[in-house]
């Protein structure tokens, strides 16, 4: 039952997937701007522009441009950046990698702090600590990243020099773990000050709606003591809603950290997607936006499968 499941989520996973590539690939050739343009500068004739779109295949309908780049994806062909000539491959993987490296770090910290607080807010419900954190992550939840990160940066970096301003390694220093840590601080936490608030509401939420379940109320009328009580009923009946708020909140992650890397000019997926859109790289562009949708749609199957585990009814939908 559990392996038809994963198949079936698996399957569905694909025409998923045709959708983001073709709302990926139309937006690149529909945004404002002209590669041709961009490669060889405004001086250029209208026939050397005409020459350079068919070397490049820009000439050929739509339809046929999409299948052609789809069949090479497939094949595990990504294509060649425009910009530098190299393959996009062996651009964009050691940089998902660094995204991946602040993902996690980020991950961590918006786990251990949400399901913290949202806990601890849970327990003392109505209190002034839960109105007063409730409300810090009601400003911090609807808080875009870019705008934090300025923030942190001029008081952190600028007014107290405490934390570094940009970069992953310092070119002076050894460039070892603790040095890439140290540079991780300021971007990780900028990237999950908003999911952390997200997570630490629903915890809260959820939290107190299985406190509230008549099967607990039950039990704890019965002398269960608090502590039993939690582990017993109330923690794993609140699992499957915390659970997915958690995956949605790692998708949005990965979008988020594209934002830092600007801010912070950490080497990931996100300054090179930004540098690729400013270039009008479209192969990079494509490749790398593409890779995040997987990434995403992973993050999805996987909170789905953690689900089932947790309540095997969900097998039957």
């Amino acid at each position: 039952m559990l392996r038809a499941y994963v198949a079936k989520r698996l399957i569905a996973t694909i025409p998923v997937l045709l959708g983001v590539s073709v709302v990926i690939f139309l937006l690149m050739h529909l945004a404002p701007g002209d590669v041709t343009t961009v490669l060889l500068g405004p001086q250029a004739t209208e026939q050397d522009r005409m020459v350079l779109r068919h070397a490049l295949g820009l000439d050929l309908p739509l339809p046929i441009q999409y299948g052609r780049w789809l069949l090479r994806i497939i094949s595990g062909d990504f294509g060649t950046s425009i910009a530098t000539s190299l393959p996009v491959l062996q651009l964009i993987l050691p940089r998902f990698v660094n995204t991946i490296i602040l993902t996690v770090g980020s991950l961590f910290l918006a786990i251990t702090a949400g399901y913290g607080l949202g806990f601890l807010c849970a327990l003392r419900a109505r209190s002034l600590l839960d109105r007063i954190v409730m409300t810090v992550t009601l400003v911090l939840g609807s808080t875009p990243p870019f705008w934090l990160g300025l923030v942190l940066v001029l008081f952190f970096a600028l007014h107290l020099h405490w934390l570094p301003v940009s970069g992953m390694i310092d070119m002076a220093g050894d460039g070892g773990v603790i040095d890439t840590l140290y540079h991780l601080i300021l971007p990780a936490v900028t990237t999950a000050l908003a999911p952390a608030a997200i997570i630490a509401r629903m915890v809260r939420s959820s939290i107190l709606d299985s406190l509230a379940r008549p099967h607990v109320r039950v039990a704890r009328a019965k002398g269960l003591r608090q502590r039993d009580l939690l582990r017993r009923h109330v923690i794993l009946d609140a699992l499957p809603p915390i659970t997915t708020i958690t995956g949605l909140q790692l998708g949005y992650l990965l979008g988020g950290a594209l934002f830092s890397e600007v801010v912070f000019a950490w080497p990931g997926l996100g300054s090179l997607l930004y540098d690729s859109i400013t270039a009008r790289d479209m192969p990079v562009v494509q490749a790398a936006t593409l890779l995040i949708a997987l990434s995403f749609v992973i993050v999805n199957i996987l909170v789905d499968f953690m689900n089932v585990l947790i309540d095997p009814r969900l097998r039957e939908r």
